[in-house]
């Protein structure tokens, strides 16, 4: 034998051995994983399907659907566009005149500070007090010219702005709430 006969028969050897090989292990994993492996050991249960069959009418009903709200590209980022009569009505809104605006509250230049009550007539007084002037006042009076005392009650008094005719009405401060210190007179309540 030739040294060149000698290797082919080592190289079929070789090949004859590792075909055996790959013969064996092949048909030790086809007897192994012959079926599908279940938890239940054979206890399958189909799903309880009453009619598998494809329900056409539905599909086409579905299919015939129209999507009737607002298209947009979800892809830019852009805020939704309002629907057109929610633009009609903004520019009917932005086209009419506003209203004017409410007159400022009535403020008066004078503080009021107590209630007196005299005890001959009964008669009730409002006091106020402007810088340098207290003003002792009954219902009907003016003061400053400019406001009208319209009522008087326990410890409110209803003062109306002669000009415009605006009113408002002043609550007696309570003591000890930044107050001035007025000493009690007779007949005070």
């Amino acid at each position: 034998m030739t040294k060149k006969t000698r290797y082919e028969a080592y190289a079929l050897a070789v090949l004859l051995v590792l075909l055996a090989i790959a013969w064996y292990t092949g048909r030790a994993h086809d007897d192994v994983f012959t079926g599908v492996l279940a938890a239940d050991n054979g206890k399958f249960e189909p799903l309880n399907i009453p009619d598998p069959s494809l329900k056409l009418d539905l599909l086409t009903h579905v299919q015939s659907q129209q999507y009737h709200g607002q298209h947009r590209n979800i892809f830019v980022e852009q805020p939704v566009a309002p629907p057109p009569d929610v633009v009609r009505a903004q520019k009917q809104a932005a086209s009419a005149p506003a209203p004017p605006p409410p007159p400022p509250p009535l403020t008066l230049p004078a503080t009021f500070y107590g209630i007196v009550t005299d005890p001959a007539t009964g008669q009730r007084r409002a006091c106020f007090s402007n810088t340098d002037s207290v003003y002792i006042l009954p219902e009907g009076a003016t003061l400053l010219n400019q406001f009208r005392v319209v009522k008087i009650g326990n410890n409110t008094v209803d003062v109306e702005e002669i000009s415009s005719g605006r009113s408002t009405t002043l609550t007696l401060p309570q003591p000890g709430a930044g107050a001035p210190n007025v000493p009690p007179q007779a007949g005070q309540q």
